[in-house]
């Protein structure tokens, strides 16, 4: 029997995308098999290029031009380096989508028609080409013009107003998340798009336009919050690492440092409660359900927090853990990294790389059991690929 192909094996894909919602997009694809061919401006090519330091170190110590963000969002990729600003390169590109299946840009709105670039001038030369647009507002509305980028996303989008300390106690204030979460759900968002699109293309044989917006995904990420608001008129708050409708379910300080503790539902509180020496608790006409938890969560959270400072953080976590209570410590990226369920599961990989001899890179969180994700290529240099890909599409010499 001949092995099981990647997924999308054979699917070629034309990523006009650059900084992180639309590499990250075209990274899954090219995980699941598809060729990603990364077209990208000479000279400076992708801006993440240059988004350092950190940068990747050689085998002696000294500093590459591949800087860390760069390397974290486009492996498994070829890297072309056309200037799509002249005629003969935008030429050159509508050239290359007619072998294609997707594209993937990042422009604004309406950037790329003056190149002959934008969706109605492709689909005249490949309406098979399943195209997906990503900008910060959509195709319409009175801010489809505007730029938009994830931070300015995640203040005007909400998320803000529900990170962070509450405003009443030290620290207190709108926060931002640790990572560009708006450009990483979007770039999930355009994935599952794209094969959905792929999908439709079987039974009707033609690709279509696809308008991903940052705020859109942004707002759709919010999920419960936004039917918090939704259905009770109240608008959410900031609650520091306490949860807007489970209770106990927070960071807690131990004798010797902060663990989290989630209790989901009302059979893990009871366990909870035993775990900690207060079954009484669990029997409280007050606190017996999570609905009641809610309403008296002041007076419940300020006894837990008196007990909880009796032991160390690893006894809690032991001793909670073991009854099902689901729990954990705070880590630091690097404690992360060095813990046994994260190492088992492989999650740090090394990839052979033309200047520094390896990279590092995150696996990807998908794991088939038949068609595993290969990783076939480190991050590309700039234009590592142009001659190879242009005579395989036979445009060598253009």
């Amino acid at each position: 029997m001949n092995e099981r192909r990647a997924p999308l094996d054979g699917i070629k894909v034309l990523d006009l995308s650059r900084i992180l919602a639309g590499p990250w997009c075209s990274q899954n694809l090219a995980d699941l098999g598809a060729d990603v061919i990364k077209v990208e401006r000479p000279i400076v090519g992708d801006d993440t290029r240059t988004w350092g330091p950190p940068f990747l170190k050689d085998a002696n110590g000294v500093d590459t031009s591949e800087a860390a963000y760069y390397l974290s969002t486009n492996r498994n990729k070829r890297s072309i380096a056309i200037d799509i600003a002249s005629p003969e390169g935008a030429e050159l590109v509508r050239e290359m989508a007619k072998h294609c299946d997707i594209l993937i840009e990042n422009f604004k709105v309406g950037g790329l028609k003056k190149y002959g670039l934008d969706y109605d001038s492709i689909k005249a030369i490949n309406p098979r080409l399943v195209y997906c647009s990503i900008t910060g507002f959509g195709q319409t509305g009175p801010m489809a013009e505007l730029p938009g980028y994830d931070f300015m996303i995640q203040g005007m989008g909400g998320l803000m107003s529900i990170t962070g300390e509450r405003d009443d106690l030290p620290g207190g204030g709108p926060q931002k998340a640790g990572v560009a979460v708006t450009d990483i759900i979007t770039g999930m968002y355009a994935t599952v798009a794209v094969l959905g699109a792929l999908q439709e293309r079987h039974r009707s044989g033609l690709g279509q336009f696809i308008d991903v917006a940052l705020l859109d995904c942004h707002v759709a990420m919010l999920a419960n919050q936004n039917l918090n608001y939704m259905t009770s008129g109240v608008t959410p708050t900031r609650a520091g690492n306490a949860h807007q409708n489970v209770v106990p379910y927070q960071v807690f300080a131990a004798s010797d440092g902060h663990l989290i503790v989630a209790t989901g539902n009302d059979g893990q509180y009871r366990a909870y409660c035993g775990a900690i020496g207060r079954p009484d608790l669990a029997i409280n006409p007050d606190y017996v359900t999570n609905s009641q938890r809610l309403l008296n969560r002041v007076v419940l959270i300020a006894e837990l927090e008196v007990i909880m400072k009796t032991r160390t953080r690893d006894e809690w976590i032991s001793a909670l853990q073991k009854v099902g209570v689901p729990s954990g410590p705070i880590n630091t990226i690097e404690q992360m990294f060095d813990t046994p369920q994260v190492k088992s599961r492989e999650i740090w990989k090394t990839m052979p790389h033309p200047l520094a001899g390896s990279t590092p890179t995150t696996a990807s969180p998908i794991r088939y059991s038949e068609t595993p994700v290969q990783y076939r290529m480190a991050p590309p240099l700039l234009g590592q690929h142009t001659e190879e890909v242009l005579k395989e599409l036979g445009l060598a010499g253009r």
